[in-house]
């Protein structure tokens, strides 16, 4: 097979590789801005990441794409190249359905917003962000109208299918209806084998940010985190980013409280060794990325839920633990430590959620966004929206709108259609470490002893080194043998809270 005989093809490869150096040029500008850029430089920087979406979106909808790809279809392809070409005409069915009109003003709305956002939550100040917010939901409506007609979706459909290519919100509604019908009844459950126990001691020690970074940078390293490409850095909201072969997360920290950044800091390296895991024979390929924010999150919540917070990793995390952060008193062993990562308990934010709670707040935001999209509900409404779902789901009230509706930064960076993926990743990462352990049965023993090779090795075989060769549910199905249901996901949660706590 030469470049002679699949000519199309070839220079296929080509346009995707100008398309996927600038959008690593726009992740690096979006990065800058979120972490190290000074807030004045912001409007310069909205601009110029403005420009950008619109120069990437002019080479991905150039008319010529659609013949090259019906001619790369009748070329002589393997089955990596045949992969690389149907995720090449999903991009070009993506880009062509968005008016180009929409492009710049809708980039430059995301800055803006975002950069108020980061100033309005930590004032509380929620009237100061519903302007911006508004404007950008207007942005994300008429994408989304945009998108359903062209691609022949439904609404919120179209939006999923960005993020997770395929994915139907029916299919995402039997899932989490599945979970709504068992959470309840477990939750109640777990929490009255938690009553019957000892409560876990208050941890005494210095828990200064520098100390909390040293000992993140530590486990890290553990976690096979390769600081000759990437870095590590702070940020409103915790995220992975950078580009192709520069890796970069991001924490925040609290000094009353280390283990919050900690599980941060573990659940973004997952998202980084995704990144780093894949093919890199398809570096700057369709075909070469991650298989879609579902198997992203699936990796990162594998990273901290299944791994990081089992009591084999928290054996080993307690010594190094007492130690840099110079702890004292009882509540540094392994039973104890164990008791608060393995705590359940309703709480207001997401990203500080335990396992059996994490999906009701998935639910919340996922409710309220498609009703948001589909004009059902107002930006004005969202606050009262939020506490009373908030309160019918976990029985709790936000104080704040800076608890609430103002937590996280998704919306604010025009982010719709990306939350049913938390837990979806969920379900995807207990079968895919259910699947793993039956192939590794001594991993966690390994992780007891700070070995996490075989665990990445086993995930760079089954997950991330095979990109987009598949689709996401076909690469589910790959990796653990079946396709995506709840049952691994509710079974892992029986045995870890209620079998093991017993």
């Amino acid at each position: 097979m030469t470049a002679k005989t699949n000519r199309a093809y070839t220079e296929l490869e080509a346009r995707a590789r100008r398309i996927s150096a600038l959008g690593d040029g726009l992740g690096i500008l979006a990065w800058d801005q979120e972490v190290m850029m000074p807030d004045g430089a912001s409007p310069g920087r909205a601009m110029q990441m403005a420009t950008m979406a619109k120069v990437i979106h002019e080479f991905e909808t150039d008319p010529e794409w659609r013949a090259l790809l019906d001619a790369a279809e009748g070329e002589s392809l393997d089955e990596w190249q045949a992969a690389n070409v149907r995720e090449m005409r999903h991009d070009y069915a993506h880009a062509t359905a968005l008016p180009p009109e929409l492009v710049e003003p809708m980039q430059h709305a995301r800055s803006e917003c975002a950069r108020t956002w980061r100033k309005a939550r930590p004032a509380n100040d929620w009237k100061a962000v519903v302007p911006a917010l508004s404007k950008l939901v207007d942005f994300a409506r008429e994408a989304a109208k945009a998108k359903a007609d062209g691609l022949g979706l439904p609404l919120y459909d179209a939006l999923v299918d960005q993020y997770d290519p395929g994915r139907k919100s029916a299919q995402i509604d039997a899932l989490f209806d599945e979970l709504a019908r068992e959470l309840p009844a477990l939750l109640k459950e777990v929490l009255e084998v938690q009553s019957k126990g000892p409560a876990p001691l208050a941890l005494t020690g210095e828990f200064s940010v520098e100390r909390q970074r040293r000992l993140g940078e530590e486990i890290m390293r553990i976690l096979l985190f390769d600081f000759h490409q990437g870095r590590f850095d702070v940020s409103a909201h915790p995220f992975s980013g950078g580009a192709t072969g520069d890796r970069r997360i991001t924490t925040r920290y609290d000094e009353t409280d280390f283990t919050k950044a900690l599980m941060g800091t573990i659940h973004e390296t997952g998202h980084s060794q995704y990144e780093s895991g894949l093919p890199e024979a398809w570096a700057y390929q369709p075909v070469g990325r991650s298989r879609g924010m579902t198997l992203h999150e699936s990796q990162s919540l594998l990273f901290e839920m299944q791994a990081a917070r089992s009591r084999e990793f928290i054996s080993f995390l307690a010594p190094i633990a007492r130690a840099e952060l110079a702890g004292e008193g009882d509540g540094w062993d392994t039973e104890n430590l164990t008791r608060l990562y393995q705590r359940v308990e309703p709480s207001l934010i997401r990203v500080d959620a335990d396992e059996v709670t994490y999906p009701l707040h998935v639910m919340l935001r996922y409710r309220l966004e498609k009703a948001l999209i589909e004009g059902e509900i107002e930006v004005g409404d969202l606050p009262a929206a939020w506490n009373e779902a908030m309160e019918d789901l976990l029985g709790i009230r936000p104080p704040s709108d800076a608890d609430g509706v103002m937590q996280d930064v998704h919306w604010y960076e025009g982010i719709f259609g990306y939350f049913p993926t938390y837990t979806l990743g969920a379900m995807t990462a207990a079968q895919i470490f259910t699947a793993l352990r039956r192939d590794v049965p001594d991993v966690l023993a390994k992780i007891e002893h700070g070995d996490w090779a075989p665990l990445l090795g086993w995930l760079r075989e089954n997950v991330h080194g095979l990109g987009c060769r598949f689709t996401p549910d076909g690469l589910i199905e790959h990796a653990t043998g079946a396709p995506l249901t709840a049952a691994p996901f509710l079974a892992h949660l029986r045995r870890r809270y209620l079998s093991d706590a017993a």
